[in-house]
């Protein structure tokens, strides 16, 4: 770093903001169980450039950047067929790249490609979604009932708890385990998506991994037949999130598609996947493949390429935050 000057940090932020330029941005909310009181509707960049500067940082952010926008921008920097990316992790979200022409109500300037990238924040669809009664039961129990809808149906910080509370009712209405209604396992979120992966990975003759975990997470014992009735319920729960996740993204290359007249399902096509559910669930990641593979049919899903893109959105944040430069540099 030259003397004099400040270093310059692309910031990843995974929330909906009110993007009024490349590096600043209003909160409009929090999701994924985050709430910290007296920013929303506040310049995240403003803040965090505040909190630089007091902390005797010379720091300052050049870039604010959605991670699935980050994570398009990252993979498209090695490979031009990248058109769409997605989060699953925590939460989920998806951008993909949209011709301007094709967007009735844009009101910014128009790009050099004749395209933009849209930000969906697919999180918080909800209309036509199908709930179960342990859906409904989470949101309820949310900071934010009512809202991130499609996110508490597939994403990683609700997987485990979805789970979770099928188990208490089987327990309540049945003998799965020892006890009726257990008294850990009523502790909401004490099972963790992770926890319901590793079950699905238990291969053993007797499922002792499962029995173990049930036994040190949710504090229950159980015999053979209850380990293997807990993982069917563990691949249903999977099985319904990687499938709807693969839906969506169906959904927006059919709109890629109308939109361009033809010129995406007849060529190679890349959707960039981040985040820590599909990167460690094998299981819902080759859900989420059957589902793409199943609704576009074989000759077109042959063109449709979905890859994991590792840490792609700090990667992605880091490009732009270098292209938005306020300096000059030699290469």
């Amino acid at each position: 770093m030259a003397k004099g000057r400040d270093r310059e940090i692309g910031f990843t932020f995974s929330f909906p903001v009110k993007q009024t330029s490349i590096d600043s941005g209003i909160l409009i909310k929090w999701t994924k169980g985050f709430a910290v009181s007296g920013t929303a509707g506040r310049d995240v960049v403003a803040c965090l450039n505040e909190a630089m500067e007091r902390q005797g940082l010379r720091m300052r952010v050049s870039a604010l950047v959605n991670d699935t926008v980050g994570t398009l921008a990252g993979a498209r920097y090695w490979d031009d067929d990248v058109m769409v990316a997605v989060i699953l992790g925590t939460g989920t979200n998806a951008c993909y790249v949209q011709r301007v022409d094709r967007i009735p109500k844009f009101g910014g300037p128009k790009s050099h490609s004749g395209n933009t990238i849209i930000n969906t924040e697919w999180g918080a669809f909800a209309d036509g979604l199908p709930l179960s009664e342990f859906d409904k039961a989470v949101d309820a129990a949310s900071i934010n009932p009512g809202e991130q809808i499609f996110e508490k149906t597939i994403s990683g910080m609700y997987i485990g708890e979805i789970v979770r509370r099928v188990l208490v009712k089987m327990a309540e209405a049945g003998d799965l385990f020892d006890e009726r209604a257990p008294e850990k396992l009523s502790t909401p979120f004490i099972l963790g998506t992770p926890d319901v992966c590793s079950m699905q990975q238990d291969t053993s003759s007797n499922l002792e991994v499962v029995g173990s975990i049930l036994r040190n997470v949710a504090g229950v014992s159980s015999n053979s037949d209850a380990r293997k009735i807990i993982v069917e319920v563990c691949e249903i729960i999977a099985k319904r999130g990687g499938r709807l996740a693969g839906a969506g993204i169906v959904g927006i290359l059919e709109k890629m598609e109308k939109d361009s007249e033809g010129l995406i399902f007849g060529k190679r096509t890349v959707v960039a996947m981040d985040g820590g559910l599909y990167e460690h669930y094998p299981q819902y990641r080759r859900h989420l493949q059957d589902a793409v593979t199943e609704l576009l049919g074989a000759d077109v899903s042959k063109n449709i390429v979905i890859e994991h893109s590792k840490d792609g959105s700090g990667i992605g944040a880091a490009l732009l935050a270098a292209a938005n430069s306020k300096y000059d540099h030699d290469s």
